[in-house]
């Protein structure tokens, strides 16, 4: 087994996000479910797009791209794989990434569809609400994936979101087999529980065969094992997975390992946007798991690395998180 060049690698749904600070009327009025994520059309994508305005934040984003950002942004080495297609978006998103620091090489595909976008409306309590056209990222395919560079990684980090499709669903699982047959540990995060609620008995298995990191919130864990409290399904959780961080917004996370059992305190900050919030906890966590860190270690600086995003508008790190670490004491 060859010695990882890269921290972390991640497979997900290259995506831009574009977030709009709105009130609870706009939802209303725009049919949108609050607090979760919505799976729309083309169609559907562009009337949003007119209705946020000139005026919305835009950003390459996606979940594990989020967490990529955070990463190269500890100081760490960051690679990624996700499908972009030959149009602006996608032009904006490969040029964004890898200003951030991320590698990333993947070809883009000719249209349509085009670059997958995430419409994210921001209420005034932080909350998002996510309107989400797949595009071409889910145009990812197992003969897309890079092996070299998931070899490369130390761990092999999926997003859930990926399941949406069969053709994505398939690459997904082929990276994981890649990445443990090179010796490396697979981490997943659940995404959603409207995703999580697509595809639980899939998840379970996945999460048990092929999974050695599984990050999730509080909602996630409990739709996919059908617990009625958070204790019985983080042992549930626990069983199928060695490591398992459950995150619980303003009470902070938990981390089980072996007998070990953390309780992590969230940092306070005052709360503008809660996009990315999920992502950025695995991007400390993750980056400080590669770096030998203990479990506590890990989990706080997951929780400064989300406490950054959420204090602005917009999924990535707006602060160095390498600097911001060291201004605090902590080791990275």
């Amino acid at each position: 087994m060859t010695t990882p060049t890269y921290d972390v690698v991640a497979v997900g749904n290259a995506i831009i996000d574009i977030l709009k600070a709105v009130p609870d009327s706009f939802l209303a009025s725009e049919g949108i479910a609050k607090a979760g994520m919505t799976l729309i059309d083309e169609p559907r994508a562009d009337h949003l797009t007119a209705a946020f305005g000139e005026d919305a934040v835009t950003a390459a984003g996606g979940s594990a791209a989020n967490t990529m950002t955070g990463v190269a942004s500890f100081g760490g080495k960051a690679g990624y794989i996700g499908k972009v297609a030959q149009d602006a978006l996608g032009a904006r998103f490969t040029q964004e990434f890898r200003a951030a620091g991320v590698t990333f090489d993947s070809a883009p595909r000719a249209l349509p569809p085009g670059t997958a976008r995430c419409l994210i409306a921001v209420t005034p309590d932080g909350q998002r609400s996510m309107s989400t056209y797949l595009g071409a990222s889910t145009m990812l395919a197992p003969e897309d994936l890079d092996a070299d560079l998931i070899r490369a990684g130390q761990t092999l980090f999926l997003e859930g979101y990926l399941f949406d499709r069969d053709e994505a669903k398939a690459a997904f699982v082929r990276a994981a087999e890649i990445a443990r047959s090179a010796g490396r540990k697979v981490a997943l995060t659940l995404s959603d529980t409207f995703c999580v609620e697509r595809h639980r008995d899939s998840f379970r298995h996945l999460v048990a065969g092929h999974v050695d990191i599984l990050f999730a919130n509080e909602a996630e864990i409990l739709s996919l094992y059908e617990a009625k409290d958070l204790h019985a399904a983080l042992e549930a959780a626990h069983k199928a997975c060695p490591l398992v961080a459950v995150t619980r917004s303003e009470k902070g996370s938990l981390i089980a390992e072996g007998e070990q059992r953390v309780e992590v305190a969230p940092i306070s900050t005052t709360v503008v946007d809660t996009t990315g919030a999920g992502d950025l906890y695995a991007a400390g966590f993750l980056f400080a798991h590669a770096r030998g860190r203990t479990l506590p270690e890990c989990g706080a600086l997951a929780s400064l690395a989300a406490a950054e995003v959420i204090s602005h508008m917009g999924p990535r790190p707006e602060t160095n998180l390498r600097a911001l670490a060291l201004s605090r004491g902590f080791r990275v």
